[in-house]
């Protein structure tokens, strides 16, 4: 049985009530159990727990997270025992949607409360979809009458679809669906990006790398769009076309470990697996390292810009040049990249700056 968590989250008025039941349709019919979680914030403030009926807005969040962390854990437990061989569990917004109402000092309050960390409540799920609020590009779109428990303006809708997308930035599997086409496709944009993720049919990556002059680090880590990630990847003993890497990823001393394989179909497009590791796997999986490699460590920023996510990857060895990648469902996608990161070249074809070439020694 595999077992796969996502989150469907946006901003309000963004579509994600229509996209459950395209959801459904969409991967019932390719052979999954499809679970959903319901979006735990309206179903609190219609039964009358809401910021301003609780004690303070820090007590609503508490209660709101505790309820929805119970909430997936019972549906995991529950796919645990079903006579299937692939579940999707669906959550309606995740814990990190929670972070765009709060301050940064409520938000570490709440932490404090869960007993958990930040990396550990984002990266809890596989991947994240976001769907743009209709205040960002469909504003003649955008209601309130749908929804009882919304009340933003088209201004405060787009500002609060801002702060989400900010909230997810740094998960490694952050997709973003705007208003740039008709709602239908929007729909069927979605349905893609799960469909690429799952690796249904086929589980191909698209992606584009490219050189750049060293960047502005002290303006990355202004934005609050942007987020630091800690990464160390060890290659690992393999057949000559087939590369297997494991990679621990975190930042504060808090991680999560995942293997990935991964073989080539064409100059941008390769067959990629991953799965999630438990630490005693990484490290056991650490035994069979490529020696003739070494670790790679580097710092990831993580970059929300135009609806793309950048992940620019510095390592200790340059102080001119650092990488850029981006993530494309279609290969001829066009990149808007900030005018901050300056381009020299693309390598997406050049194996010299992949960090398999990188790592040898």
């Amino acid at each position: 049985m595999k077992i796969t968590k996502i989150v469907i989250t946006g901003g309000p008025c963004a579509g994600k009530s229509t996209a459950m039941s395209w959801v459904q349709n969409a991967f019932t019919q390719r052979g999954y159990t499809v679970l959903f979680v319901s979006e735990t914030a309206t179903e609190l403030i219609t039964g009358g727990v809401a910021p301003w009926t609780c004690g303070t807005s820090g007590d609503f969040q508490n209660a709101l997270l505790h309820l929805q962390l119970s909430k997936e854990k019972v549906f995991e437990i529950a796919a645990e025992t079903m006579d299937t061989e692939k579940v999707l569990i669906v959550c309606d917004r995740g814990a990190l949607d929670n972070k765009a109402y709060m301050s940064k000092e409520e938000f570490a309050r709440t932490l404090d409360y869960l007993g958990m960390n930040e990396i550990a409540l984002r990266d809890n799920y596989d991947a994240v979809f976001h769907l743009v609020t209709a205040a960002k590009g469909a504003e003649e779109f955008y209601t309130t009458a749908n929804n009882a428990a919304r009340t933003e303006t088209v201004d405060e809708a787009a500002a609060l679809d801002d702060k989400l997308i900010s909230a997810w930035t740094g998960h490694p599997h952050l997709r973003i669906i705007d208003n740039s086409t008709n709602f239908e496709d929007k729909m069927k944009c979605l349905i893609a990006e799960i469909s690429s993720f799952l690796g249904e049919p086929v589980p191909y990556e698209i992606e584009r790398k490219f050189l750049i002059e060293y960047p502005d680090v002290s303006w990355l880590e202004s934005l609050p769009n942007c987020q630091r990630i800690e990464i160390i990847q060890t290659y690992l003993k393999s057949d000559r076309d087939v590369e297997v890497r494991v990679r621990q990823r975190g930042f504060g001393g808090h991680f999560i470990y995942f293997e990935t394989t991964k073989r080539k179909v064409s100059g941008i497009k390769r067959v990629e697996i991953e799965r999630r590791l438990s630490e005693s796997e990484y490290i056991n999986l650490l035994m069979n390292a490529d020696m003739t490699r070494r670790q790679i460590r580097k710092d990831r920023y993580c970059l929300t810009y135009e609806n793309q996510y950048f992940e620019i990857d510095i390592y200790p060895f340059w102080n001119d040049k650092a990488i850029v990648e981006i993530e494309l469902s279609d290969e001829n996608a066009k990149i808007k990249f900030p005018e901050q990161l300056r381009v020299i070249k693309e390598v997406t074809d050049d194996d010299s700056y992949k960090n398999a070439s990188l790592a040898k020694m």
